[in-house]
């Protein structure tokens, strides 16, 4: 019979630096999401891009240093969640909270706090909180002093900062991720690890960045382990799909190569092994890469539990074309079978189903959906705020995750990307809204900050009390 299991854990995610705000407050530091301003027109591209500034520069609206001010509302909203069911929420700790510049001897406790008032709100309100300890917020001064992950010093950095969190919080949190779609190192280095990759040198920065954040990845493992014997900690990967756009065999097997790029972060991280195609590739890029034998030890005995995802979208890749990307995943050529949203997103339903069963497939490890959502601009009218093209997105995907699961796919559970609308990671806006809850906030953080129920909060409210059942229904 086709249904979700009876423990399925069902909510929303967010990230520190997108929603919380009050970026110096309690003592927290700069991160580098603090110095990205909001997205403006390239006007040769039509695409938004976001600028970047060495530090903060007066005058300027930075996106993450308001946000949804999360950090001062944080009981309002899981109010809110919590009358839409939720028994899962996802959030990430900003390490600048706790050491803000990542180099203190010392923790701040303002911010151990913080994160532990928070979390226990969540399990008062029937929320298993699933942390992700870096999202998109290395310290600054990481990337300034050391061009972030680059730099093997940040391993036992991290570590250190793992120690912390697991030693603080072992009691309430259960559910762990170390980074954030470390995939994207590909497409945006400075976001995915702090670090600017450029020149003849490029390719060997993303993969030792890529390394060092590998022996992070396993080192915080076997921490988790220690302290919290009874946790899962995992690693999550943006993966949308990502199909040859003709059967021609040059698109095919570039499509797979472009494909197993991504792959191949799973690869070292959920089995443990770098890959034997990796060969290939150090090979015909000349990398030079510091590796240690004890590296490779410690990736091999630890790796993580359980994979999470990210899936938006889909897209076509014909051979020969540049390879970029997004947040929502590789940029190639729209699919004529597809609709999309304004910002050229296009929906597959279908897609999620058959990532789920690719990663399923490959590695035999349970699965969290950690990241699926529609943006779209909201209209507020004045019998309420309606938004069926985001219920007929969730309706859909939730129809093939389903599906996934009767395929015989482990998935732990559902976190809807920003319940509550946040600023956008890619292009930095607020107007595009993700959410079930509005806020009222435009691209410039000018509005009251009030929060308001869409349509699509009654139907997730539905969903989860049926356990998934309501989604049959006209």
């Amino acid at each position: 019979m086709k249904k979700f299991p009876e423990k399925f854990l069902w909510g929303g995610a967010i990230a520190a630096n997108q929603a919380e705000g009050a970026y110096l407050a309690g003592g927290k530091g700069l991160s580098i999401a603090d110095v990205i301003r909001v997205g403006t027109t390239n006007p040769e591209t039509g695409e938004l891009f976001r600028q970047r500034d060495d530090h903060v520069v007066d005058g300027i609206y930075y996106p993450s240093h308001k946000a949804i001010d999360f950090y001062h509302k944080y009981r309002e909203d899981l109010t809110l969640m919590q009358e839409i069911g939720f028994n899962v929420f996802r959030t990430s700790i900003a390490w600048t909270r706790i050491f803000p510049t990542g180099e203190e001897d010392e923790p701040n406790e303002e911010g151990l706090k913080f994160y532990d008032d928070l979390f226990s709100e969540m399990l008062k309100r029937g929320m298993e909180p699933l942390v992700t300890i870096s999202h998109y917020e290395t310290p600054l001064p990481l990337f300034q002093k050391y061009n972030g992950w680059e730099d093997r010093r940040l391993i036992s950095l991290f570590e250190k900062y793992c120690r912390v969190i697991f030693e603080r919080y072992k009691g309430k949190v259960k559910y762990w991720l170390t980074f954030n779609e470390l995939n994207n190192v590909h497409v945006f280095p400075y976001t995915a690890c702090a670090t600017i990759a450029e020149g003849e040198r490029k390719m060997d920065i993303i993969y030792q960045a890529s390394h060092n954040m590998f022996v992070a990845n396993a080192i915080a493992n076997k921490l988790c382990h220690e302290i919290i014997p009874d946790a899962m900690i995992g690693t999550m990967l943006s993966y949308s799909a990502v199909y040859p756009n003709s059967c021609r065999p040059e698109d095919v097997f570039e499509s797979m190569q472009l494909r197993r790029r991504s792959l191949f972060f799973t690869d070292v991280m959920v089995r443990g092994e770098y890959p034997s195609y990796f060969n290939r590739i150090r090979e015909e890029k000349n990398l030079n890469l510091n590796i240690t034998d004890d590296d490779i030890q410690l990736i091999r005995q630890y790796p993580s539990d359980y994979i999470a995802i990210s899936y938006y979208r889909s897209t076509t890749y014909i051979a020969g074309t540049p390879q970029i990307g997004h947040t929502g995943g590789i940029l190639g050529t729209k699919n004529p079978y597809l609709t999309a949203n304004e910002w050229g997103w296009q929906s597959d339903a279908l897609g999620l189903r058959n990532v789920l069963n690719e990663l399923y497939d490959r590695y035999q490890k349970p699965i969290f959906i950690a990241e699926n959502g529609f943006g779209a601009r909201d209209k507020v009218e004045d019998d309420g705020i309606h938004d069926p093209y985001r219920i007929d997105y969730l309706k859909n995907h939730l129809k093939a995750l389903r599906e996934a699961i009767y395929d015989g796919v482990d998935v732990i559970g559902y976190t809807w990307w920003g319940p509550i609308d946040i600023v956008s990671a890619g292009t930095g806006e607020m107007e595009k809204r993700y959410g079930f809850i509005y806020v009222d906030l435009d691209n410039q953080g000018n509005g009251s900050g009030e929060r308001k129920r869409k349509d699509s909060f009654y139907w997730y409210q539905r969903c989860i009390k049926t356990n998934g059942k309501s989604i049959d229904e006209e």
